[in-house]
């Protein structure tokens, strides 16, 4: 079975990767927008291109039977067209929560006539780099919506779940919520970076206004639409859910396993 990573620069893509390695998959192909800064092990067949420029993604898809797809929305019918043109038999797409911007993902997906499984987390757990700054400078973390819960997801977890789907049979047609395995506050993660690190940290809510001006600087114009999802997340908190877990057979990574392995982000 030849498999084709798109996205594989990125950070989910790159962990799709050595996931299916790890797991035995002997014909990867990995289209990359640097193939040098990628990193990518020799067994891998590496491909520069990029599904945003579509007539770079035609040749990779030459005899390719599954193909994880990075998403893209602006592009993604297309992509999507070139992969059932070329004969592919299955997409397996990263997106987000059904109803979200991230939905023009799984039509295009749909529209392609593919068969397909779409994989669907929430907030990723490395969104906590946000935090980073504030951490390494002291032990005080200010930021808007202290009580905003939802179960965010390791990467790790995506791509191992990614690896899965693609390699196993019996996901055709299938949607995949994935989320970690439990609801925490803004408050109640910082708390386990805190713990992770051996310090004890706090959080100091902002006032809405205030928690925009400060994340503009690193989110630019979705600084906006970041902190007003975290808001919704305050009334209607995400439930996690044991996806990871049922796929896997075992547990999803906590936050602050999470934090553990990722300490040095914060020192």
């Amino acid at each position: 079975m030849k498999i084709l990573v798109t996205g594989a620069t990125g950070n989910v893509g790159r962990m799709v990767v050595d996931e299916l390695l790890a797991r035995g998959a002997t014909d990867v192909r990995a289209l990359t927008v640097s193939i040098e800064r990628a990193g990518l092990p020799p067994e891998v067949e590496a491909m520069e291109g990029f599904v945003g420029q579509p007539a770079t993604l035609r040749p990779a898809l030459t005899g390719v039977d599954v193909i994880y797809l990075a998403p893209h929305i602006p592009t993604v019918h297309e992509a999507c067209e070139l992969a059932a043109s070329a004969g592919v038999g299955r997409i397996v797409d990263l997106a987000g929560a059904k109803g979200d911007h991230w939905q023009q993902i799984e039509d295009g997906v749909e529209a392609s006539g593919v068969p397909h499984t779409h994989l669907e987390p929430g907030e990723f757990m490395a969104n906590a780099t946000l935090w980073a700054a504030q951490i390494r400078a002291g032990d005080e973390v200010r930021d808007g919506y202290a009580d905003s819960a939802n179960a965010a997801i390791a990467q790790e977890d995506i791509a191992a779940v990614a690896a899965h789907v693609i390699l196993t049979t019996g996901h055709e047609g299938k949607s995949y919520e994935l989320t970690g395995p439990e609801t925490l506050t803004r408050r109640q993660k910082i708390e386990a970076i805190g713990r992770a690190l051996g310090r004890e940290l706090r959080y100091t809510e902002l006032a809405p206004e205030d928690a925009v001006e400060q994340l503009r600087p690193v989110m630019g114009e979705y600084a906006q639409w970041y902190l007003e999802g975290a808001a919704m997340l305050v009334e209607h908190p995400q439930a996690a859910v044991p996806t990871v877990a049922d796929l896997l057979g075992r547990p999803a990574t906590t936050y602050e396993q999470w934090a553990r392995t990722h300490a040095d982000l914060f020192r």
